[in-house]
């Protein structure tokens, strides 16, 4: 199969299957920055990504909401000076679904590919 950066995202309704504790270990793999935390009942992916401007900053959001745009699938981004708080997480599951990971690898791409 191919890796996560590779995958296109499917569409996600509440009666999509959440990702098991399998799956979790076996796609973090292929993005050990992020982080899986809990909040508000919820598990989400979450990764700061670390610039030496708000312009460097502002642009990475930019194209991570480009992305995301042609994914269909999108993020809670936080742009502050210096750094980008990332989360991903499925709304409609109120948790983590395939396509949450293959957006954090796209999105570690995305970074690679600013710096």
């Amino acid at each position: 199969m191919a890796n996560l950066k590779q995958q296109k995202c499917d569409a996600c309704t509440g009666d999509s299957p959440a990702v098991t504790e399998e799956e979790i270990n076996k796609f973090q793999q292929e993005i050990p920055q992020w982080d899986v935390k809990e909040e508000n009942g919820e598990k989400r992916l979450e990764r700061v990504f670390k610039f030496s401007d708000f312009k460097s900053a502002l642009n990475f959001t930019n194209k991570i909401g480009e992305e995301a745009e042609n994914q269909e699938h999108h993020p809670a981004l936080l742009t502050e000076y210096g750094k980008v708080t990332v989360m991903w997480w499925t709304h409609a599951i109120q948790g983590l679904h395939r396509n949450d990971f293959i957006m954090a690898a796209k999105t570690d791409e995305i970074f690679n590919k600013s710096h």
